[in-house]
């Protein structure tokens, strides 16, 4: 696993112990996945919060801030962008995002996300259908595509090669 995997090991071994599941999201989690290399620059980590997302009011839109803020302290991180909700250390940048405007982006809600326990630590992954609907959606946002060089329209194209290979295979198989 990565440096980055590794950090966020630690981050989230001490959102767990105040209760928090979260789910790993973007270019980190797609690799946790597919044991592919895709050059993540930094953590996404999508916490319980409004369900407005972008709407709500910086300080209000995740919710227990105080305490997540509190452990990233601990931890040795900055808050950078508070309305990012950005967190840097050293070579480390870390944004935290709410999972419950998920749905409305996406279709997909929380509780339909895998609840993994990997190496003692728990967190939410999505599947690779998941990924897919996450990926389709984002690739819609023009800035988000000037600024990550449609790096997402190279993540849709991987997982529906993925999921047709899977379908495929599971059609074979009942077919003999």
């Amino acid at each position: 696993m990565s440096k980055l995997f590794d950090e966020f090991k630690i981050i989230c071994l001490q959102l767990n112990k105040i209760g928090i599941r979260p789910t790993l999201m973007g270019s980190l989690g797609l690799e946790f996945i597919t044991k592919i290399e895709w050059n993540p620059s930094d953590i996404d980590i999508h916490v319980p919060g409004d369900p407005r997302g972008w709407e709500a009011p910086d300080y209000d839109r995740i919710y227990d801030w105080d305490k997540i803020l509190k452990i990233m302290g601990v931890i040795g991180y900055d808050l950078i962008d508070i309305h990012e909700h950005e967190f840097q250390k050293s070579e480390f940048s870390v944004e935290y995002v709410s999972i419950s405007s998920l749905h409305d982006f996406a279709g997909i809600y929380e509780e339909d996300i895998d609840l993994v326990n990997f190496e003692g630590i728990e967190f939410r992954i999505p599947s690779m259908e998941q990924y897919l609907k996450i990926y389709e959606e984002s690739s819609k946002d023009s800035y988000r595509n000037c600024n990550n060089n449609n790096k997402d329209f190279a993540k849709i194209d991987f997982c529906e090669g993925m999921i047709k290979k899977l379908f495929n295979t599971k059609t074979r198989a009942r077919i003999f």
